[in-house]
């Protein structure tokens, strides 16, 4: 019987080893479960907070081109406005060398709009008799240039 005896005791002693094997196991494989769950976690919480930041980025980008296309739309009405303005001009212009032109045989006389006429070879020049202001008149239309549209804030 001792024999039978050892070989339980064995056979127990076996089987306690097999069952703390296995709860260091389980430990251990628990521990890796929680380890991995911390890691994905903390890239939850990290891609939360890129996300948000991207987010920010996107407003800040999004609030500028609004920003940038109301700007534009300014500029461009005010081009509108400068365009028709130097067309007004140029058709003021064309009118006053169209009189000069036409009162040249009158040289030196007052016309009939009041002003008094002389020519030179590079532009007309046109003295008005009311408050003896000189305007110099070019005989080449006016032309606009990105130069000239220098606008500040």
């Amino acid at each position: 019987m001792s024999n039978s005896g050892s070989e339980e005791d064995l056979h127990n002693q076996r089987k306690r080893k097999r069952m703390e094997s296995n709860r260091e196991s389980a430990r251990r494989s628990r521990m890796r479960k929680q380890k991995h769950l911390d890691e994905l976690m903390a890239q939850v919480t990290q891609l939360v907070k890129d996300n948000n930041q991207i987010l920010t980025t996107i407003n800040f980008t999004t609030q500028h081109y609004i920003n940038m296309e109301a700007e534009n739309s300014v500029l461009r009405a005010q081009m509108m406005e400068l365009s028709q303005r130097l067309e007004s001009l140029n058709e003021i212009l064309n009118y006053l060398n169209s009189v000069t032109n036409s009162n040249n045989s009158n040289d030196g006389f007052e016309t009939s709009e009041g002003f008094e006429t002389t020519s030179d070879e590079s532009f007309t020049t046109i003295i008005s008799n009311h408050n003896n202001n000189p305007f110099v008149i070019m005989n080449q239309p006016i032309m606009a240039s990105s130069d000239m549209m220098m606008f500040q804030y």
